[in-house]
């Protein structure tokens, strides 16, 4: 978690998530404390009961390899391209989701979806940084959610822990789960 930058919080953060900061680099830079990312990823593994029932939205095109790794190994369904709005809440629509567990890794690209989510009171985790805001998040784990390093082995830990609680042996590595251009 050191090595991929995952402790690195942004030079802003959100009052929020105080709670989460362990401290102030000389550059300003806010460093995340990592035994509350485990709590909080150990909380979120904890929320999944049936990985297929979870839906996991990812709208930035750093991240769908690392989302759809996941969803490969966990069984979870993927929305990595443009989301459409109704999607969670108008039954009339053709692409209409009824789903029980949402997954997101940005708050801020994925907006639309949390919203939609939290209108029919449905549970989200999300992956943020330290200056996104927690609206309509129900388990937010700290981390940097713009590396693509610490944001494909959070998810890579996030299948990872989900596969272990189903009994499931797993042994892939987490270089996988990195976006490459």
């Amino acid at each position: 978690m050191l090595l991929q930058g995952t402790r690195l919080g942004g030079t802003n953060f959100d009052s929020q998530k105080e709670q989460y900061i362990y401290k102030r680099k000389r550059d300003d830079i806010y460093i995340i404390n990592l035994k509350r990312t485990w709590e909080k990823l150990l909380l979120a593994v904890h929320a999944i009961e049936n990985p297929a029932d979870v839906s996991v939205v990812s709208s930035r095109n750093t991240e769908p390899k690392a989302v759809l790794k996941f969803a490969a190994a966990s069984g979870a369904t993927t929305v990595t391209d443009c989301f459409t709005p109704g999607t969670f809440t108008n039954q009339i629509l053709a692409t209409f989701w009824e789903l029980h567990l949402m997954v997101v890794t940005g708050p801020r690209a994925d907006h639309q979806p949390l919203t939609e989510v939290s209108y029919v009171n449905l549970p989200t985790i999300v992956l943020c940084n330290a200056d996104f805001p927690l609206h309509c998040v129900d388990i937010a784990i700290p981390c940097n959610s713009k590396g693509v390093h610490s944001v494909g082995l959070m998810w890579w830990m996030l299948a990872q822990e989900v596969l272990r609680m189903c009994e499931h042996l797993w042994e892939i590595t987490p270089d996988l789960y990195f976006h490459r251009s």
